[in-house]
């Protein structure tokens, strides 16, 4: 028998032989393979538990967020009350959302700006339309001291109140959100598709939330009802100085409240420059604090209650320039009853509505005087009817420039 017989026969060493050789010994390119794979697996396990991690952190967070939203249920129950008498929607996917700073007191932080009523009335109102395709967006404020009819309506006690012509802010006090949005819609015959309501704790929040706002002033400013003193030039306003700043009325201006409102509209307009100029959507670290003093400090229709309602309502809004966000008041003139209130100005009031209504572009003249209501923007070479042009400002304008 040779001494071979019997005996297995010898794979020829190379890439995947099974016998002792470069490609399988324990010192060659097999092991080093193993170790690759078992580094592979171990970087994969690693990686997956990372991303677990960063899911549950993240899945944390989000529900941290939408917890942070109050839905406006009881404003949601009247006004599917009274849904016959609404005014429909003509163009869709425009969107009109009212936007209310409430003057409560309630609080710790609130009760400092004064004693608690156990009421409160709306201290800024605006009526914000988003344009289909989402090429513009156009802030209206609506100044407290209109006169305005105001519906019957449910108190918070359950009584109901009567109709009455008072001043617009008193809707608030008397019906909370329901009320205003009534309102507003019977005074303008739009739409109001969602709401938003933002206390004063809120409001200085979100300012602290993007590192302060830059705004540029004329004068040095030493308001003692407002505690507020700053210098002239141009000024980073944190989130207690800024609300004095938009709230302040007997030291700057004129000390009407139609000047308060356009130094609004022109602080609105820098904190819309801040978070798009400090890239703050695109960046998580800078995005969270907003997103969470915003949330914390919402309380809205239930529909916009949660962070997919907000991101679904602006999502669009990115691609908005500057430009195309624009502020303006509602064309009014002083009462006849009472100069010291205001009543619209026709028919200079109802083109601006019955624009807003259709969805027609709305053009404001950032040189005018800030008192104008309305002027022709100059006829058409088609001999068309020239468009009105309202007083107001954009978010593109530098108040320093």
């Amino acid at each position: 028998m040779s001494d071979t017989a019997g005996a297995p026969s010898v794979q020829p060493r190379g890439r995947g032989a099974l016998g002792p050789g470069t490609g399988s010994s324990a010192s060659g390119r097999g092991r080093a393979r193993r170790r690759r794979r078992r580094w592979a697996h171990g970087t994969a396990l690693a990686v997956t538990a990372v991303l677990v991690a960063a899911a549950g952190a993240g899945w944390a967070v989000y529900m941290k967020l939408e917890g942070n939203i109050t839905p406006d249920e009881a404003a949601a129950a009247e006004l599917a009350r009274f849904e016959e008498e609404r005014p429909t929607s003509l163009v869709k996917d425009a969107r009109n959302i009212l936007l209310i700073g409430s003057d409560s007191r309630s609080g710790d932080e609130n009760r400092r700006y004064g004693p608690d009523p156990g009421t409160e009335r709306s201290d800024t109102v605006i009526l914000l339309h988003l344009s289909a395709g989402r090429r513009s967006a156009t802030a209206v404020s609506v100044p407290r001291d209109l006169m305005v009819n105001v519906p019957g309506c449910l108190r918070p006690d359950g009584s109901r109140s009567e109709p009455m012509f008072t001043m617009f802010n008193s809707a608030f006090e008397v019906g909370g959100s329901a009320c205003t949005i009534r309102t507003v819609e019977k005074l303008t015959d739009i739409r109001v598709d969602h709401h938003v309501v933002v206390d004063f704790d809120g409001f200085k929040d979100m300012v602290d939330a993007v590192d302060g706002v830059d705004v540029c002033l004329r004068e040095p400013i030493a308001d003692e009802a407002a505690e507020l003193t700053l210098p002239a030039g141009r000024v980073t306003l944190n989130g207690e100085q800024a609300l004095g700043y938009v709230r302040a009325r007997k030291s700057l201006g004129d000390g009407s409240d139609t000047s308060r409102m356009e130094r609004q509209q022109r602080f609105l307009g820098a904190l819309v420059n801040k978070v798009r100029g400090d890239d703050v959507l695109l960046n998580p670290v800078k995005l969270y604090p907003v997103l969470d003093a915003a949330t914390s400090s919402l309380t809205t229709d239930p529909e916009l209650a949660s962070l997919r309602g907000l991101y679904e309502l602006v999502r669009g809004l990115r691609e908005i320039p500057t430009e195309g966000v624009q502020f303006l008041t509602v064309p009014r003139e002083p009462y006849a009853g009472n100069v010291n209130r205001d009543q619209l100005a026709q028919p200079a009031a109802e083109k601006l509505f019955e624009r807003l209504r259709r969805d027609a572009p709305v053009t404001v003249d950032t040189d005018g005087d800030e008192k104008a209501t309305e002027k022709e923007s100059g006829k058409p070479s088609d001999g068309a009817s020239p468009a009105p042009t309202f007083s107001g400002n954009t978010a593109a304008e530098d108040a320093c420039a």
